[in-house]
């Protein structure tokens, strides 16, 4: 995960902190050198670096927090402040033009992820309720048409093209083409260049000249280090953009373009691009970054995940079943199904707070989740409805049926007879308590 080093550096400092009781002056001015060397090592921007260091210290000086009795806990705070409103304090939103269509332009270097991104932009925008237009202005990499055609049919999103006709005449006819049959938003899907060239720079503006453009998004690859800083500063200097979506922040990256883009350009990172599936956008929300860069969890946007892809009815029936004491492994299955829509379980438990540190290393197995689903499935009807006939006999037959082993089969068996066991320990009276306090991650596979 992107800030994983940062943040174990991080964690260390406070430790030290926390460690001392009061604090002196010359403690924090400590911290704040080890923290700027933190930065650095994570490829912030240096100048960025020196100046939220500076801020650090004159705020914590100027609270006087070596007063407190929580000192250290005070620095957190004051921390996590600033690298909020190093971020940029508030989530960016995408503009909406006074009369349909909006027009979002999608600029960057050739392999940057515009092209996918532009889908991931669209099925977000869907997700809100939004009827968007893809429009492709890429006529010079060899196949861009038909790569845009087909992550636009997976996201069930038009696409508009023109072939290799000049992009700005693509663009207009495709705002027109918009306005006459409902879509509200166009999404421009432009060219790359291997490096920024006046040649791009010249087409990027045409195609703003020909076209009222809402907003100008830059798509930057946040695994190139500080040069992603420096791509998003030229772009801004020769375009002025609105907003960057910064892609592979799930990725093993240090986390230093995402929180030197803003202080460099003062344009915000408005969206996130997390794993290489088209649901795989997150908007940007600078103060919960802040939080996960800490170590502290970001319980809302796993919240907001939980409540815009689970099915609140499946949840309700699975719950009334735990209840019953009816949880089959139908209900198993359909809850590992909605589980899935989620993401990655490693990113997902991330999320929680303290989790992250101890994922960091862990041997998590996102294929374990589709071994059971199988093995399930292997299954008849009868068996999942009523696990307990499934004998010896059964089990070589579900174990050949999946291509797993019988060990497989009886580990899967042991997991459901503990979940019913942790269910039932629910219902009792203080039992959730005692479950949270014996429960063994390890208990589900992964």
């Amino acid at each position: 995960m992107a800030f994983s080093s940062l943040s174990d550096k991080l964690a260390g400092v406070f430790k030290k902190l926390r460690s001392k009781g009061r604090l002196t002056e010359s403690d924090v001015r400590e911290a704040m050198r080890e923290v700027r060397l933190s930065l650095l090592e994570a490829d912030v921007n240096y100048k960025v670096a020196k100046d939220f260091t500076n801020t650090l210290t004159e705020k914590c000086i100027g609270e006087n927090v070596f007063e407190s009795l929580t000192a250290a806990q005070s620095v957190v705070r004051i921390v996590r402040d600033e690298l909020t409103a190093l971020m940029g304090g508030e989530n960016a939103r995408l503009k909406v033009a006074p009369r349909i269509p909006t027009v979002i332009m999608m600029c960057g270097l050739q392999g940057s992820g515009k092209t996918t991104h532009s889908a991931k932009l669209a099925k977000y925008l869907k997700s809100k309720g939004n009827r968007p237009m893809l429009v492709a202005c890429d006529i010079y990499r060899p196949a861009a048409i038909e790569q845009l055609k087909v992550v636009g049919a997976a996201v069930d999103a038009y696409v508009f093209e023109r072939g290799t006709q000049s992009p700005e005449k693509t663009a207009k006819e495709a705002v027109a083409y918009a306005r006459d049959y409902g879509y509200d938003y166009v999404i421009l899907d432009t060219a790359g260049r291997l490096h920024i060239d006046t040649e791009l720079m010249e087409e990027l503006v045409r195609i703003t000249k020909a076209v009222e453009v809402t907003d100008i998004l830059l798509v930057v690859d946040a695994m190139i280090g500080q040069d992603a800083v420096n791509v998003a500063k030229e772009f801004n200097d020769l375009l002025e953009i609105d907003g960057v979506i910064l892609t592979k922040l799930d990725g093993d990256t240090r986390g230093g373009a995402a929180l030197s883009v803003r202080a460099v350009t003062g344009k915000p990172i408005m969206f996130a691009g997390v794993g290489e599936k088209l649901d795989g956008l997150e908007e940007f929300h600078p103060d919960r970054m802040a939080s996960r860069i800490l170590g502290m969890g970001d319980m809302l946007s796993l919240i907001e995940k939980a409540e815009t892809e689970l099915d609140e009815k499946k949840a309700e029936e699975a719950a009334r079943r735990i209840q019953e004491n009816k949880f089959d492994l139908n209900d198993l299955l359909d809850q590992f199904s909605q589980l899935k829509k989620m993401g990655s379980i490693k990113n997902l438990l991330s999320m929680l707070p303290g989790m992250d540190k101890q994922l960091r290393d862990a041997d998590i197995d996102e294929r374990q989740m589709d071994r059971v689903e199988a093995i399930i499935k292997s299954m008849t009807n009868k068996e999942r409805t009523h696990p307990d006939i499934i004998n010896a006999s059964r089990r070589r037959r579900i174990a050949a049926g999946c291509g797993q082993t019988v060990e497989d089969v009886n580990r899967l068996m042991r997991q459901y007879e503990q979940m019913k066991k942790m269910f039932k320990q629910m219902r009792s009276k203080g039992g959730k308590r005692r479950m949270l306090r014996g429960f063994d991650p390890s208990s589900l596979g992964f």
